[in-house]
């Protein structure tokens, strides 16, 4: 389970009081370097179109960057995932904020020599920040109860706000940092990125002790045992894991990853060909990423008291508005703009917390993490074909056919939710057959 002296996990398996305590610090953990981390994914969201744009001077290939580091991403999160259900948390996760930061610092180089290859390549490695971001939500979970499970998540993300508001509004602050230092403006904020990535693992590797993966394990072991002392059988393998759950979840983030990237892409290049400022994007993705992460505290209380498949469906209504709005809302309008960009951050806010507990749910401390990985994998897949699509879809059609094609894609999530729960009551009603 780990090179640790499992003895140290002991108290945490006999009193539920410490085992309380220490999720209570395990959170305290997470929000200090989430704080950190979503200052680090704001760079990349913010200006990286806007840094292709003038590289290749054309907008037609401006969605590039957010699809490379979101498929760096992709495999940072089959890594991360791996690593983490290996060495635990702590070290999974330090090391892939470590590996954000560095590529923080190859796309700052690139962009002041203007090699487009090392940008693209360090825009991959940037990506491994992003996922690592999204993975540190699951170690605020391994110690909740299956009540708690939701809000635990919904903690750690609303932790990531004060970073992910403050980053694309100190887009001209950075950009003056970075020319006073003899660098472009607009690679300003992956200065800012750079540090908080790497400010966000080194939080983990001093302070994420003792692993609460490790020691949610040891309270799985220490749970057979009395369970075996008892005769009681108890599985410890895969058929506890409830595939249906894991599939139903990893289509709910999926969607809305690929919904809220395609259109969050293209929103800076949409802004700026109708005349609005660096300052006015940098507010309307400021606010856009705070709807993505704020609400998360009301979120996560309302997965856990009324279910995770009504606020899945809440997902795709409050998507699919944002994309009617965002095909219809005028590029140079500030406010509607920002309406637009808040609904898109409130329904992935409401897919990913719910989407997330599903797959929770659906697993055990077995195999969490690596699940977990596997999942993000697909997130990150999903979102990078978002972002790269459309950037294509904006130069041959329109960003409005951009908010259209967003809004079918997210009114899919109601008729899965449907056909869940219809394979749920069949399944209920099979094994209520066998046993009768």
């Amino acid at each position: 389970m780990s090179k640790e002296d499992p003895r140290q996990y002991e108290k945490y398996t006999k009193s539920d009081a410490e085992r309380e305590k220490l999720h209570k610090r395990t959170l305290t953990v997470v929000i200090m370097s989430q704080i950190f981390g979503g200052a680090g994914l704001a760079a990349g969201i913010t200006v990286g179109a806007l840094i292709a744009q003038d590289m290749l001077e054309t907008t037609r290939y401006a969605g590039l960057p957010a699809a490379l580091f979101t498929l760096g991403s992709a495999l940072s999160a089959f890594v991360v995932g791996r690593l983490s259900q290996r060495l635990g948390r702590r070290l999974g996760l330090t090391i892939g904020f470590v590996t954000g930061g560095i590529g923080a610092i190859g796309v700052i180089f690139a962009t002041t020599f203007n090699i487009i290859w090392l940008f693209f390549l360090a825009l991959f490695i940037y990506g491994a920040g992003t996922s690592t971001n999204l993975q540190a939500r699951y170690a605020g979970a391994d110690l909740a109860n299956a009540r708690q499970r939701a809000t635990a998540v919904s903690i750690a993300m609303v932790s990531t706000t004060f970073g992910a508001v403050a980053g694309p509004n100190l887009v001209e602050p950075m950009g003056k940092v970075a020319e006073f230092i003899n660098i472009p403006s607009l690679a300003g904020p992956f200065i800012l990125a750079a540090v908080a990535y790497i400010l966000a693992g080194l939080t983990f590797f001093f302070y994420l002790r003792p692993d609460p993966l490790f020691v949610a394990q040891a309270i799985a072991e220490e749970e057979s045992r009395q369970a075996d002392a008892a005769g009681i059988p108890v599985d410890r393998g895969h058929t506890s894991i409830q595939r249906i759950g894991i599939i139903v979840g990893s289509i709910v983030l999926v969607l809305s990853q690929m919904v809220m990237s395609s259109i969050m892409t293209m929103t800076p290049v949409h802004m700026r060909d109708h005349g609005s400022g660096l300052s006015a994007v940098g507010l309307v993705i400021g606010l856009h990423i705070a709807a993505m992460y704020l609400p998360s505290i009301v979120t996560g209380r309302l997965v856990d008291r009324i279910g995770r498949h009504r606020i899945v469906i809440a997902s795709g209504i409050t998507l699919g508005i944002s994309g009617i709005m965002a095909a219809y809302a005028p590029g140079e309008s500030l406010f509607w703009m920002a309406f637009a960009l808040i609904l898109l951050g409130l329904g992935w806010n409401f897919g990913l917390i719910s989407g997330t507990a599903i797959i929770v749910d659906s697993t055990n401390v077995y195999t969490r993490a690596k699940t977990q990985g596997s999942v993000d994998v697909f997130i990150a897949l999903g979102g990078s074909a978002g972002s790269l699509l459309s950037g294509i879809i904006v130069a041959n059609a329109s960003f409005s056919i951009l908010g259209f094609i967003g809004m079918y894609l997210a009114l899919l999530l109601i008729p899965l939710i449907f056909w869940v729960r219809l394979k749920e009551k069949k399944l209920a009603q099979d094994k209520m057959r066998m046993t009768s």
